[in-house]
């Protein structure tokens, strides 16, 4: 992570304010940075119809890819608790970087933060057909 982990917490934070969480009331932001050292934004987007919703991190990953920089570094997602990335995100996660070093912070507390990677949080990940 070529970032200052701060600065991509604070990136994660400050799209947290922006969720669209009406149903859950659980605002989730996340920031990813790419190897160019760009961070993109993300935040959750909740339906309805719940099986639409879209996870803060599967959204900031897709503006990265949208804009042709798929080479991740470093994801932060900031929830209230500072919960991990649920398994969907792992797995969409993974398809770019199955190491990629994943920062929680807990939005209630921001001091509170924990680190690890995405090998760590999803061992035996799918990799598709060889």
């Amino acid at each position: 992570m070529d970032t200052d982990p701060q600065s991509l917490i604070q990136a994660a934070l400050q799209a947290q304010e922006r969720a669209y969480c009406p149903y859950s009331e659980f605002p989730v932001g996340a920031a990813i940075e790419t190897a160019s050292g760009k961070i993109y934004q993300g935040v959750n987007v909740e339906n309805a119809s719940f099986g639409l919703t879209l996870c803060a991190e599967r959204v900031a990953a897709s503006t990265a890819v949208a804009a042709g920089d798929r080479d991740f570094a470093a994801i932060a997602v900031a929830t209230p608790g500072g919960v991990s990335p649920c398994g969907a995100c792992r797995q969409f996660l993974a398809e770019f970087n199955p190491v990629l070093p994943v920062v929680m912070v807990d939005s209630l507390r921001p001091g509170e933060i924990r680190q690890t990677t995405l090998d760590v949080l999803l061992p035996g990940r799918f990799e598709g057909p060889t």
